[in-house]
């Protein structure tokens, strides 16, 4: 791998701050509760599996101090409320929420069930509308900051993604509706679309091997693959005051990637 040059630290101060990072159990979205529990923030993560939180839990607070988890479905909407509910009676007004629960599995349209495409649309889709709704009479306002995690899927047509293609399209939608409805009281809604990122499930289900991750990162300008550091920095970035005249906007941390177009798609399934 290519020399990535001097490393550049964000510094970012959420001392005093709560966040809730639903899917922050694992992969990119526990990268992100990592990268704000590093950063001074009380922290609250959630996925489906007890397990998980409880690791995840117990890892965050090995690091970084005091963490709360809580187990959900994100396509049960009374139990997202709940835990919401929960995270606010102990920390107060929440000032960042990442909604980051997702599902994927690579499958031809043609052999693709009904129920395989309503599962990821209902997870991805409607999990997310879930969690905006659920986070929303508790966020922080002025300066409250919602953040979806999005995919390359959601402008980019690939192969064996038709289920993913349409839940992340109404995803980034999701995030520009409520952008512009929410802006008035004093909340921000912005989406983040990660690019191609090592180590993470997603990326050994959609690029198995090392061969054929080395040629995904051949598709990326700039000629690597990302880290969860990435994708943390860009919301952090987003979370704090820095970015508190950004709203509606869905910010690509993926190296230049999606400038390849619908090429990519064919590359990764080449």
């Amino acid at each position: 791998m290519e020399n990535r040059g001097p490393v550049m630290k964000a510094q970012f101060d959420y001392n005093e701050t709560n966040v809730f990072v639903v899917g922050g159990t694992s992969g990119i979205n526990l990268g992100i509760a990592q990268a704000f529990a590093a950063a001074g923030a009380r922290i609250g993560v959630a996925s489906r599996k007890q397990s998980k939180v409880d690791d995840a839990v117990a890892s965050l607070e090995s690091d970084a101090g005091p963490a709360l988890g809580y187990a959900f479905d994100v396509r049960n909407p009374d139990d997202v409320s709940a835990a919401f509910d929960s995270f606010a009676a102990e920390v107060g007004k929440i000032h960042v929420v990442i909604s980051g629960a997702a599902g994927n599995f690579p499958a031809p349209a043609n052999k693709l069930s009904p129920n395989g495409f309503k599962s990821v649309v209902d997870i991805d889709l409607l999990g997310t509308f879930h969690v905006m709704r659920a986070a929303y009479p508790h966020m922080i306002r002025p300066g409250g900051s919602l953040i979806n995690i999005s995919a390359p899927q959601s402008t980019v047509a690939m192969p064996f993604q038709v289920h993913v293609c349409a839940a992340k399209a109404g995803v980034d939608m999701v995030t520009k509706c409520l952008a512009f409805e929410w802006a008035s009281e004093g909340l921000r809604v912005n989406g983040v679309v990660p690019g191609p990122i090592d180590g993470t499930e997603g990326m050994d289900r959609l690029a198995p091997g090392d061969k054929a991750k080395a040629m995904i990162a051949k598709t990326v300008p700039q000629k690597r693959l990302g880290t969860p550091e990435d994708v943390a920095r860009a919301c952090l970035y987003l979370g704090s005051d820095a970015a508190g005249y950004v709203n509606g906007q869905i910010l690509g941390a993926d190296g230049g990637w999606a400038i390849a177009g619908a090429a990519v798609g064919g590359l990764m399934m080449a």
